[in-house]
């Protein structure tokens, strides 16, 4: 039976919280999801990268932004926020922006913009869609990260293989989200370690 993004997020939701082993744990829940760098006590940080000149503050509380852009091609985004031990940081703030599947950015309102709060277990997921190329850029997310009364990660995940991975200033293979297509779209992870 093929995966679907469904079934990958309940094996995501459903996985112990524990350190190192929380990676094993999940190949274990869906082994054909590869897996992201593995966290261990001292990890780097996630890389910041700057936010471009089209975020806006004050994003709805959502995580289903795919309604926004109904003929795009779906995707669920998914992760952790983790501190330098890899301890969960649950309440952290985590915040999505990103082209349309043409390539354009909402500037008026919040079309294909959302946030969201880790859960207990550090868990955060976006169901959105695809973001379109546009001109002088790879495909990429947008993101904002704080654990609670923490400073403000504001960094770019990228996907893998792309052509303009290797021309974009910005771009940087440890920013790359792990790729699953499933029989109902894309399913992406990545861990943000703050």
């Amino acid at each position: 039976m093929p995966s679907t993004r469904r079934s990958l997020l309940t094996a995501l939701l459903a996985l112990p919280l524990i350190d190192a082993a929380r990676t094993r744990a999940f190949a274990q829940a869906a082994p054909e999801l590869p897996l992201t760098l593995s966290c261990e006590d001292g990890d780097d940080r996630t890389l910041e990268r700057e936010a471009g000149p089209f975020f806006r503050p004050n994003s709805p509380l959502e995580r289903d932004l795919y309604t926004d852009a109904p003929g795009g091609e779906r995707i669920t985004v998914v992760g952790f926020v983790l501190d330098k031990s890899c301890r969960p940081l649950a309440g952290s703030l985590v915040e999505i922006w990103h082209a349309d599947e043409n390539g354009d950015y909402d500037r008026v309102g919040f079309r294909l913009r959302g946030h969201q709060f880790t859960d207990a277990k550090g868990r955060w997921w976006f169901n959105t869609i695809v973001p379109a190329l546009y001109p002088g850029r790879t495909r990429h997310f947008h993101f904002k990260v704080q654990r609670p009364g923490g400073r403000v990660l504001t960094t770019q995940l990228y996907f893998p293989g792309e052509p303009g991975n290797s021309r974009d200033r910005l771009f940087h293979e440890t920013l790359l989200l792990d790729m699953k297509q499933t029989g109902d779209g894309w399913f992406g992870r990545f861990d943000f370690v703050i």
